[in-house]
This record gives C-alpha cells, sequence and structure tokens, in this order.
C-alpha cells in the first residue's frame, strides 16, 4: 500500500521552555539544537553590557537603554522585565520571521515570561523542566561551584516555589538523563506538528482525493 504523502507548508512552532535554576535548560537546549538543524534559538535583548566572550547577535542583542525603552513603547517585545537594573526581552521580529519561514523556534524564560507569552501568543507550546528530585537538583547547583550556602538554600526554596507553577504549561520534562529528555521533547513536538488546528486541513484532504471523483 502506497503511502500518503502531504507536501504542506505550515507555519513554525514556538517552544517556550522553563524550569529551576540548576534543572539544567542551557544543557538540553544545547543538546536539542545539536540533533535538530532544523529548529532555531531565540535570542533575547538586553541593555547589560557585553561579558569578555559574548557577541552581539549570537548571545544577545546588545541595545542602550533609550532604544529598548524605544521598543517597549512600539510594543516590540513579546515579553520584557527587569533584572538587577538591566533590561532583559525577547524581540517578536525575529521570532516571527523564523516561524513564517516554517522553523520552529525554541526560547528560555522564567515563569514570569512565560505568562507574558501565554497571553500575548496563545499557540506557544510550553514545557517546564523539572529535576528527578530535590536532591539531584541541590548536588547540580553545587557542582556550579558559583554560590554560597545561603544563596543555594534560597535557589532551592525559589524552586519548590517556581515548581507550583508548572501546573499552567501543557507538559512537563523530568531531566534526568539529556539523551532521554531530549528523545521526549522531540515526541511533544512531532505530535504539535500534527495537531488539526496548526495544519492547512484543505490540503491534506486534496492529497487524500488526489483525481479521485465521486
Amino acid at each position: 500500500m502506497k503511502s500518503l504523502m502531504i507536501n504542506q507548508k505550515r507555519r513554525g512552532n514556538l517552544f517556550v521552555l522553563s524550569g529551576p535554576s540548576g534543572v539544567g535548560k542551557n544543557t538540553l537546549i544545547d543538546s536539542i539544537l545539536k540533533r535538530n538543524a532544523d529548529i532555531k534559538y531565540s535570542i533575547s535583548a538586553t541593555t547589560r553590557k557585553p561579558r569578555s566572550h559574548e557577541k552581539d547577535g549570537v548571545n544577545y542583542y546588545f541595545l542602550s537603554r533609550d532604544k529598548f525603552e524605544q521598543m517597549i513603547e512600539e510594543k516590540a517585545f513579546l515579553e520584557w522585565a527587569v533584572f538587577c537594573g538591566n533590561y532583559y526581552g525577547t524581540p517578536i521580529a525575529p521570532i516571527e520571521e523564523t516561524l513564517n519561514a516554517g522553523i520552529d523556534v525554541i526560547m528560555d524564560i522564567e515563569i514570569q515570561g512565560a505568562k507574558q507569552v501565554a497571553e500575548k501568543w496563545p499557540d506557544a507550546v510550553s514545557i517546564f523542566l523539572i529535576p528527578p528530585s530535590m536532591e539531584e537538583l541541590e548536588r547540580r547547583i553545587k557542582n556550579r561551584r558559583t554560590e554560597t550556602s545561603e544563596e543555594i538554600e534560597a535557589r532551592l526554596a525559589q524552586s519548590l516555589i517556581e515548581m507550583n507553577e508548572g501546573r499552567m504549561y501543557d507538559y512537563y520534562l523530568v531531566h534526568d538523563n539529556t539523551e532521554h529528555t531530549v528523545l521526549e521533547f522531540e515526541a511533544i513536538r512531532l505530535a504539535e506538528s500534527f495537531k488539526v488546528n496548526r495544519t492547512d486541513w484543505d490540503r491534506v484532504i486534496d492529497a487524500v482525493k488526489g483525481d479521485f471523483n465521486a
């Protein structure tokens, strides 16, 4: 039996990934991007100064404060916030351009930003990443060797608060083994691509009908 081949153009999907500090969001996204050349990472904008290893348009879009505030006025951000005295936000235009080209986009943002995205972009697919246990999360944070004991305790307490917010997301993934978690993400991505509300259904039916005339 010949399989049905449906050549349809589709708009890309926006995937929003959140999770507590230390859960391994960057590690997971890096692995996703290495395995999937047809998905792009959303680059954020900021008013903070670039670090020595960072490049404009690669790590961040580095903007002046005046330019960032102008873009806020123009509603050019999907979401934005102030952290440690600097603006951070996600420009809409690059995401729109990528999605319109039929390419999926993945973004890593905190919960408040994800709430803004959900309001402005209801079709976004939200995924909450959780650790296999609080003990493992504590181990990962300690292994970074960047926080004091007090800071680690504060992060763990904040993690419990954040995980209670996970119920607002569409999916959750347990980040135990990165390879397995990437495969689970890919399963979500595949399922989303077959949703009827994301499909040009007339094109699907035309492919089924072919030259058939009832």
